[in-house]
Protein backbone atom coordinates (compact mmCIF):
# COMPACT_ATOMS: atom_id res chain seq x y z
CA UNK A 1 0.00 0.00 0.00
CA UNK A 2 2.89 2.37 0.62
CA UNK A 3 3.64 2.30 -2.82
CA UNK A 4 0.41 3.14 -3.97
CA UNK A 5 0.81 5.96 -1.47
CA UNK A 6 3.05 7.56 -3.66
CA UNK A 7 0.27 8.07 -6.45
CA UNK A 8 1.36 9.44 -9.75
CA UNK A 9 4.86 9.49 -9.32
CA UNK A 10 5.74 6.42 -8.62
CA UNK A 11 3.74 4.84 -11.80
CA UNK A 12 5.40 7.32 -13.64
CA UNK A 13 8.86 6.40 -12.46
CA UNK A 14 8.44 2.40 -13.26
CA UNK A 15 6.43 2.96 -16.51
CA UNK A 16 9.14 5.65 -17.74
CA UNK A 17 9.64 5.11 -21.67
CA UNK A 18 12.40 7.46 -21.47
CA UNK A 19 15.49 6.53 -23.80
CA UNK A 20 17.79 7.58 -21.30
CA UNK A 21 19.14 4.65 -19.68
CA UNK A 22 22.56 6.33 -19.02
CA UNK A 23 21.20 7.95 -15.78
CA UNK A 24 18.38 5.17 -14.76
CA UNK A 25 20.62 3.22 -11.95
CA UNK A 26 19.66 4.94 -8.83
CA UNK A 27 21.61 4.52 -6.03
CA UNK A 28 20.54 3.64 -2.62
CA UNK A 29 20.80 6.03 -0.06
CA UNK A 30 20.01 4.97 3.35
CA UNK A 31 20.80 6.21 6.85
CA UNK A 32 22.62 9.59 7.24
CA UNK A 33 22.70 10.61 10.95
CA UNK A 34 20.88 13.56 12.32
CA UNK A 35 18.40 13.96 9.55
CA UNK A 36 14.86 12.99 9.71
CA UNK A 37 12.56 13.04 6.22
CA UNK A 38 8.84 12.79 5.98
CA UNK A 39 6.68 13.03 3.27
CA UNK A 40 3.10 13.46 2.87
CA UNK A 41 0.38 14.44 -0.06
CA UNK A 42 -1.73 17.93 0.92
CA UNK A 43 -3.77 17.53 -2.25
CA UNK A 44 -1.67 20.25 -4.12
CA UNK A 45 -2.15 17.89 -7.39
CA UNK A 46 -5.34 16.77 -8.58
CA UNK A 47 -4.55 13.74 -7.93
CA UNK A 48 -3.06 11.89 -4.99
CA UNK A 49 0.49 12.21 -4.84
CA UNK A 50 3.29 13.07 -2.23
CA UNK A 51 3.84 16.72 -2.77
CA UNK A 52 5.02 18.26 0.80
CA UNK A 53 8.32 17.04 2.25
CA UNK A 54 10.32 18.05 5.42
CA UNK A 55 13.93 17.37 6.16
CA UNK A 56 14.40 17.72 9.92
CA UNK A 57 17.79 18.20 12.02
CA UNK A 58 17.06 17.25 15.43
CA UNK A 59 20.50 19.09 16.64
CA UNK A 60 20.04 21.85 13.99
CA UNK A 61 22.67 21.60 10.44
CA UNK A 62 25.06 24.17 9.26
CA UNK A 63 24.27 25.47 5.66
CA UNK A 64 24.91 27.46 2.43
CA UNK A 65 22.95 27.64 -0.51
CA UNK A 66 23.00 29.31 -3.78
CA UNK A 67 19.86 30.98 -5.52
CA UNK A 68 18.67 31.97 -8.96
CA UNK A 69 20.60 35.00 -10.39
CA UNK A 70 17.18 36.17 -11.62
CA UNK A 71 15.84 39.63 -11.00
CA UNK A 72 12.77 38.18 -10.34
CA UNK A 73 12.71 35.68 -7.32
CA UNK A 74 10.31 33.56 -5.38
CA UNK A 75 9.03 34.31 -2.09
CA UNK A 76 10.72 31.17 -0.37
CA UNK A 77 14.24 32.90 -1.83
CA UNK A 78 13.36 36.29 -0.36
CA UNK A 79 12.46 34.27 3.17
CA UNK A 80 15.35 32.20 3.46
CA UNK A 81 17.94 35.35 2.88
CA UNK A 82 16.57 37.03 5.23
CA UNK A 83 16.87 34.82 8.17
CA UNK A 84 20.67 34.33 8.57
CA UNK A 85 20.48 32.12 11.59
CA UNK A 86 23.61 30.21 12.59
CA UNK A 87 21.79 26.43 11.86
CA UNK A 88 18.70 25.03 10.02
CA UNK A 89 16.38 23.03 12.06
CA UNK A 90 14.30 22.66 8.98
CA UNK A 91 13.95 22.93 5.42
CA UNK A 92 10.27 22.05 4.27
CA UNK A 93 9.56 21.30 0.46
CA UNK A 94 6.14 22.11 -1.52
CA UNK A 95 5.28 21.57 -5.06
CA UNK A 96 3.04 22.51 -7.32
CA UNK A 97 3.46 26.21 -6.41
CA UNK A 98 6.48 28.24 -7.05
CA UNK A 99 5.02 30.89 -4.55
CA UNK A 100 6.71 33.90 -7.17
CA UNK A 101 4.69 36.39 -7.86
CA UNK A 102 2.63 35.99 -4.92
CA UNK A 103 3.83 39.14 -3.09
CA UNK A 104 2.94 40.04 0.68
CA UNK A 105 0.02 36.59 0.55
CA UNK A 106 3.33 34.59 -0.04
CA UNK A 107 5.59 35.63 2.07
CA UNK A 108 3.17 36.25 5.08
CA UNK A 109 2.09 32.77 4.30
CA UNK A 110 5.47 31.41 4.60
CA UNK A 111 5.99 33.14 8.15
CA UNK A 112 3.05 32.27 9.72
CA UNK A 113 4.08 28.33 8.07
CA UNK A 114 7.75 28.86 10.13
CA UNK A 115 6.13 29.71 13.68
CA UNK A 116 3.49 27.32 13.03
CA UNK A 117 6.77 24.66 12.37
CA UNK A 118 9.10 25.40 14.64
CA UNK A 119 6.40 25.04 17.56
CA UNK A 120 5.58 21.93 16.50
CA UNK A 121 9.16 21.02 16.46
CA UNK A 122 9.61 22.46 19.84
CA UNK A 123 6.99 20.03 21.06
CA UNK A 124 8.90 17.45 19.74
CA UNK A 125 12.29 18.89 20.89
CA UNK A 126 10.65 18.32 24.18
CA UNK A 127 9.44 14.82 23.62
CA UNK A 128 12.61 13.59 22.45
CA UNK A 129 15.44 15.40 23.35
CA UNK A 130 17.11 15.10 26.68
CA UNK A 131 18.01 18.73 26.68
CA UNK A 132 15.67 20.29 23.91
CA UNK A 133 16.46 22.93 21.71
CA UNK A 134 15.16 25.85 21.33
CA UNK A 135 13.81 26.20 17.37
CA UNK A 136 12.24 29.78 15.88
CA UNK A 137 10.88 30.46 13.00
CA UNK A 138 14.47 31.97 11.57
CA UNK A 139 15.50 27.91 11.32
CA UNK A 140 12.84 26.89 9.00
CA UNK A 141 14.56 27.57 5.09
CA UNK A 142 11.84 26.75 2.35
CA UNK A 143 11.80 25.65 -1.05
CA UNK A 144 9.05 25.80 -3.84
CA UNK A 145 8.95 24.81 -7.40
CA UNK A 146 5.92 24.66 -9.84
CA UNK A 147 3.66 27.45 -11.35
CA UNK A 148 4.63 31.05 -10.89
CA UNK A 149 1.75 33.49 -9.96
CA UNK A 150 -1.08 31.34 -8.44
CA UNK A 151 -2.17 32.35 -5.19
CA UNK A 152 0.44 29.97 -2.58
CA UNK A 153 -1.87 27.25 -0.90
CA UNK A 154 -1.18 28.51 2.33
CA UNK A 155 -4.35 26.35 4.33
CA UNK A 156 -3.65 23.22 2.44
CA UNK A 157 0.17 23.00 3.55
CA UNK A 158 -0.47 24.30 7.30
CA UNK A 159 -2.93 21.36 7.52
CA UNK A 160 -0.08 19.35 7.35
CA UNK A 161 2.46 20.45 9.36
CA UNK A 162 1.16 18.38 12.22
CA UNK A 163 0.95 15.41 9.98
CA UNK A 164 4.77 16.05 9.42
CA UNK A 165 6.08 16.27 12.21
CA UNK A 166 3.68 13.44 13.23
CA UNK A 167 5.44 11.04 10.85
CA UNK A 168 9.20 11.96 12.40
CA UNK A 169 11.20 9.02 12.61
CA UNK A 170 14.70 9.34 13.10
CA UNK A 171 15.93 5.88 10.50
CA UNK A 172 16.36 6.64 7.04
CA UNK A 173 16.20 3.80 4.37
CA UNK A 174 16.16 4.27 0.62
CA UNK A 175 12.50 3.74 0.48
CA UNK A 176 12.18 7.24 2.06
CA UNK A 177 14.97 8.95 0.04
CA UNK A 178 13.01 7.74 -3.11
CA UNK A 179 9.65 9.17 -1.87
CA UNK A 180 11.26 12.53 -1.01
CA UNK A 181 12.93 12.70 -4.41
CA UNK A 182 9.68 11.69 -6.19
CA UNK A 183 7.93 14.28 -3.70
CA UNK A 184 9.98 17.19 -4.81
CA UNK A 185 8.93 16.53 -8.67
CA UNK A 186 7.00 18.50 -11.21
CA UNK A 187 7.36 17.73 -14.74
CA UNK A 188 10.40 15.34 -14.26
CA UNK A 189 9.91 12.01 -15.19
CA UNK A 190 12.02 10.39 -13.28
CA UNK A 191 13.44 10.99 -9.61
CA UNK A 192 17.15 12.08 -8.88
CA UNK A 193 19.07 10.41 -5.95
CA UNK A 194 22.90 10.49 -5.87
CA UNK A 195 25.60 9.63 -3.24
CA UNK A 196 28.96 9.20 -2.07
CA UNK A 197 31.04 7.93 0.47
CA UNK A 198 34.67 9.55 1.13
CA UNK A 199 36.70 10.92 4.22
CA UNK A 200 37.75 14.04 6.17
CA UNK A 201 41.01 12.34 7.34
CA UNK A 202 40.39 9.13 9.54
CA UNK A 203 36.05 9.87 9.42
CA UNK A 204 34.17 8.42 7.08
CA UNK A 205 31.80 10.98 6.06
CA UNK A 206 28.28 10.49 3.91
CA UNK A 207 27.23 12.40 1.00
CA UNK A 208 23.45 12.43 0.01
CA UNK A 209 21.53 14.29 -2.79
CA UNK A 210 18.27 14.82 -4.32
CA UNK A 211 17.41 16.72 -6.95
CA UNK A 212 14.35 18.02 -9.58
CA UNK A 213 14.52 19.79 -12.51
CA UNK A 214 13.94 19.18 -16.46
CA UNK A 215 13.47 22.15 -17.66
CA UNK A 216 13.04 26.15 -16.65
CA UNK A 217 10.91 27.26 -18.61
CA UNK A 218 10.26 31.03 -17.81
CA UNK A 219 7.44 31.72 -17.07
CA UNK A 220 5.97 28.58 -16.18
CA UNK A 221 9.00 26.48 -15.17
CA UNK A 222 9.71 23.22 -13.52
CA UNK A 223 12.48 24.54 -11.23
CA UNK A 224 15.97 23.70 -10.74
CA UNK A 225 16.53 22.46 -6.95
CA UNK A 226 19.37 20.41 -5.29
CA UNK A 227 19.38 19.79 -1.72
CA UNK A 228 22.91 17.52 -1.00
CA UNK A 229 23.00 16.38 3.06
CA UNK A 230 25.90 14.71 4.58
CA UNK A 231 26.65 13.63 7.99
CA UNK A 232 30.35 15.62 8.42
CA UNK A 233 31.49 18.27 10.80
CA UNK A 234 31.78 21.74 8.41
CA UNK A 235 31.06 25.15 9.24
CA UNK A 236 28.75 27.69 7.15
CA UNK A 237 31.23 29.31 6.02
CA UNK A 238 33.56 26.47 5.16
CA UNK A 239 29.99 24.42 3.14
CA UNK A 240 29.15 28.02 1.55
CA UNK A 241 33.42 27.63 0.00
CA UNK A 242 33.16 24.50 -1.05
CA UNK A 243 29.45 24.94 -2.58
CA UNK A 244 30.21 27.56 -4.54
CA UNK A 245 34.15 26.14 -5.87
CA UNK A 246 31.59 23.18 -7.21
CA UNK A 247 29.03 24.86 -8.78
CA UNK A 248 30.24 26.19 -11.38
CA UNK A 249 31.16 23.07 -13.36
CA UNK A 250 27.47 21.35 -12.39
CA UNK A 251 24.75 23.07 -11.68
CA UNK A 252 25.69 26.28 -13.55
CA UNK A 253 27.35 24.09 -16.33
CA UNK A 254 24.00 22.76 -17.24
CA UNK A 255 21.08 24.06 -20.03
CA UNK A 256 16.99 22.61 -20.82
CA UNK A 257 16.35 25.55 -22.53
CA UNK A 258 18.68 28.86 -21.42
CA UNK A 259 15.95 30.07 -19.16
CA UNK A 260 16.62 30.80 -15.36
CA UNK A 261 14.08 30.21 -13.15
CA UNK A 262 12.82 32.53 -10.05
CA UNK A 263 13.27 29.26 -7.45
CA UNK A 264 16.27 27.81 -8.33
CA UNK A 265 17.86 26.77 -5.51
CA UNK A 266 21.10 24.40 -4.48
CA UNK A 267 21.65 23.99 -0.98
CA UNK A 268 23.84 21.80 1.62
CA UNK A 269 23.73 20.73 5.20
CA UNK A 270 25.87 19.59 7.39
CA UNK A 271 24.72 17.31 10.51
CA UNK A 272 27.43 17.32 12.16
CA UNK A 273 27.06 13.84 13.44
CA UNK A 274 30.62 12.76 12.40
CA UNK A 275 33.03 14.21 14.57
CA UNK A 276 36.05 15.21 11.95
CA UNK A 277 38.77 17.22 13.06
CA UNK A 278 37.92 20.48 12.13
CA UNK A 279 38.46 22.10 8.50
CA UNK A 280 39.30 25.98 8.57
CA UNK A 281 40.19 26.31 5.11
CA UNK A 282 38.86 24.36 1.76
CA UNK A 283 42.18 24.11 0.85
CA UNK A 284 43.31 22.05 3.70
CA UNK A 285 44.84 18.36 2.06
CA UNK A 286 42.19 16.59 4.39
CA UNK A 287 39.11 17.79 2.54
CA UNK A 288 40.38 17.35 -0.45
CA UNK A 289 38.62 13.89 -0.83
CA UNK A 290 35.38 15.41 0.41
CA UNK A 291 35.84 18.48 -2.13
CA UNK A 292 35.79 15.93 -4.92
CA UNK A 293 32.67 13.90 -3.31
CA UNK A 294 31.03 17.17 -3.30
CA UNK A 295 31.57 17.80 -7.34
CA UNK A 296 30.39 13.63 -7.95
CA UNK A 297 27.20 14.50 -6.37
CA UNK A 298 26.57 17.94 -7.97
CA UNK A 299 27.15 16.50 -11.20
CA UNK A 300 25.60 13.34 -11.04
CA UNK A 301 22.88 15.35 -10.10
CA UNK A 302 23.39 18.21 -12.82
CA UNK A 303 23.62 15.35 -15.82
CA UNK A 304 19.95 13.24 -14.58
CA UNK A 305 18.35 17.05 -14.28
CA UNK A 306 19.75 17.41 -17.86
CA UNK A 307 19.17 13.54 -19.11
CA UNK A 308 15.65 14.12 -17.82
CA UNK A 309 14.73 17.52 -19.73
CA UNK A 310 11.86 18.14 -20.85
CA UNK A 311 10.93 15.83 -24.03
CA UNK A 312 14.73 14.66 -24.41
CA UNK A 313 15.98 11.83 -26.31
CA UNK A 314 19.36 12.85 -26.37
CA UNK A 315 21.89 13.57 -23.85
CA UNK A 316 24.66 16.06 -25.20
CA UNK A 317 27.95 17.10 -23.72
CA UNK A 318 29.68 20.09 -25.39
CA UNK A 319 33.25 20.43 -24.41
CA UNK A 320 35.36 23.21 -25.48
CA UNK A 321 39.04 23.58 -25.37
CA UNK A 322 41.88 25.10 -25.71
CA UNK A 323 40.26 28.32 -25.25
CA UNK A 324 41.78 31.64 -23.79
CA UNK A 325 40.15 31.44 -21.05
CA UNK A 326 37.11 29.38 -18.61
CA UNK A 327 34.79 32.80 -19.32
CA UNK A 328 35.32 32.22 -23.31
CA UNK A 329 35.01 28.71 -23.00
CA UNK A 330 31.70 28.65 -21.03
CA UNK A 331 30.33 31.21 -23.59
CA UNK A 332 31.13 29.16 -26.83
CA UNK A 333 29.75 26.02 -25.33
CA UNK A 334 26.39 27.54 -23.81
CA UNK A 335 25.75 29.07 -27.31
CA UNK A 336 26.43 25.35 -29.50
CA UNK A 337 24.13 24.10 -26.04
CA UNK A 338 21.90 26.61 -26.24
CA UNK A 339 20.54 27.11 -29.69
CA UNK A 340 17.33 25.86 -30.86
CA UNK A 341 19.35 24.70 -34.62
CA UNK A 342 21.47 22.44 -33.06
CA UNK A 343 19.17 21.18 -31.07
CA UNK A 344 16.50 20.15 -33.15
CA UNK A 345 18.94 19.30 -35.73
CA UNK A 346 20.21 16.68 -33.11
CA UNK A 347 16.75 15.42 -32.73
CA UNK A 348 16.17 14.75 -35.77
CA UNK A 349 19.60 12.79 -35.83
CA UNK A 350 20.67 15.36 -38.47
CA UNK A 351 24.60 15.89 -38.62
CA UNK A 352 23.90 19.69 -39.93
CA UNK A 353 27.21 20.85 -38.42
CA UNK A 354 26.86 23.90 -40.31
CA UNK A 355 24.39 24.81 -37.38
CA UNK A 356 27.01 24.03 -34.92
CA UNK A 357 29.60 26.29 -36.70
CA UNK A 358 27.31 29.03 -36.58
CA UNK A 359 26.52 29.00 -32.48
CA UNK A 360 30.17 28.55 -32.51
CA UNK A 361 30.84 32.22 -34.65
CA UNK A 362 27.62 33.93 -32.78
CA UNK A 363 28.84 33.33 -29.10
CA UNK A 364 31.39 36.64 -29.29
CA UNK A 365 34.79 34.94 -27.76
CA UNK A 366 37.42 35.21 -30.49
CA UNK A 367 38.62 31.79 -32.57
CA UNK A 368 41.61 31.03 -34.25
CA UNK A 369 40.11 30.10 -37.61
CA UNK A 370 42.98 28.66 -39.50
CA UNK A 371 43.12 26.31 -36.50
CA UNK A 372 39.41 26.03 -35.68
CA UNK A 373 38.69 21.94 -34.97
CA UNK A 374 34.86 20.49 -34.67
CA UNK A 375 34.55 17.05 -33.91
CA UNK A 376 31.44 14.53 -32.67
CA UNK A 377 32.35 11.91 -30.91
CA UNK A 378 35.40 10.48 -32.50
CA UNK A 379 34.60 12.12 -36.16
CA UNK A 380 36.43 15.29 -37.26
CA UNK A 381 34.57 17.52 -39.11
CA UNK A 382 36.61 20.82 -38.89
CA UNK A 383 40.24 20.20 -38.84
CA UNK A 384 42.38 23.77 -39.20
CA UNK A 385 39.47 25.19 -39.70
CA UNK A 386 38.60 23.91 -43.57
CA UNK A 387 36.14 20.74 -43.57
CA UNK A 388 38.03 17.88 -42.90
CA UNK A 389 39.04 16.02 -46.55
CA UNK A 390 37.78 12.17 -45.26
CA UNK A 391 34.72 13.58 -43.68
CA UNK A 392 32.32 11.36 -44.54
CA UNK A 393 28.09 12.19 -43.46
CA UNK A 394 26.78 8.51 -43.78
CA UNK A 395 29.06 8.09 -40.64
CA UNK A 396 27.88 11.19 -39.02
CA UNK A 397 24.48 10.48 -39.93
CA UNK A 398 25.06 7.20 -38.11
CA UNK A 399 26.54 8.62 -34.91
CA UNK A 400 23.48 11.26 -34.46
CA UNK A 401 21.62 7.97 -33.63
CA UNK A 402 23.37 7.33 -30.16
CA UNK A 403 21.41 8.49 -27.23
CA UNK A 404 24.87 10.36 -25.93
CA UNK A 405 26.67 12.61 -28.31
CA UNK A 406 29.34 14.24 -27.74
CA UNK A 407 30.64 17.68 -29.56
CA UNK A 408 34.12 18.48 -29.36
CA UNK A 409 35.09 22.07 -30.45
CA UNK A 410 38.76 23.20 -29.99
CA UNK A 411 39.36 27.17 -30.87
CA UNK A 412 43.07 27.33 -30.23
CA UNK A 413 43.40 30.66 -28.32
CA UNK A 414 44.88 29.27 -24.87
CA UNK A 415 44.87 26.23 -22.99
CA UNK A 416 41.77 26.13 -21.31
CA UNK A 417 38.44 24.03 -21.23
CA UNK A 418 34.62 23.91 -20.36
CA UNK A 419 32.25 21.38 -20.52
CA UNK A 420 28.49 21.96 -20.62
CA UNK A 421 25.53 19.91 -20.77
CA UNK A 422 22.06 19.56 -22.71
CA UNK A 423 19.67 17.66 -24.41
CA UNK A 424 17.96 18.22 -27.71
CA UNK A 425 14.82 20.06 -28.60
CA UNK A 426 12.07 17.67 -29.71
CA UNK A 427 8.34 17.72 -30.90
CA UNK A 428 7.39 16.55 -27.20
CA UNK A 429 9.12 19.33 -25.98
CA UNK A 430 6.91 21.97 -27.52
CA UNK A 431 3.90 19.33 -26.16
CA UNK A 432 4.86 19.74 -22.40
CA UNK A 433 5.84 23.27 -22.46
CA UNK A 434 2.40 24.16 -24.80
CA UNK A 435 0.03 22.48 -22.63
CA UNK A 436 2.09 23.05 -19.21
CA UNK A 437 -1.30 24.69 -17.55
CA UNK A 438 -4.34 22.69 -19.02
Amino acid sequence: NNLNNMGINLTNFLSSKSKNTKMIDFQDLDHLDGLSISVVSASLYQDIRDDLTMFYFREGANYASLYTQSKIVSENIKWNLNQKPKKIFSLIVNTRNANAFTGKQGYESLKKLADLTSTKLNQKQKEDEESPKKISSKNIMFGCTGTIGETFPYEKISNNISNLTNKIRYTQNKFIWMKAALAIMTTDKKPKLSMEECQIGNEKIKIYGIAKGSGMIYPNMATTLAYIFTDATLSNDILGKLLKKNIGNTFNAITCDSDTSTNDMVAIFATNQVKNSQVKSINENKVKNFDKALNNVLLNLAKRVVSDGEGASKFITVKVSKCKNEIDAKKIAFSVANSPLVKTAIAGEDPNWGRIVMAIGKAGPKINLKKLSLKLGDLTIVHDGKLNQSYDEKLAANYMKAENIEIGIETFTGKKTFIAYTMDFTKKYIEINADYRS
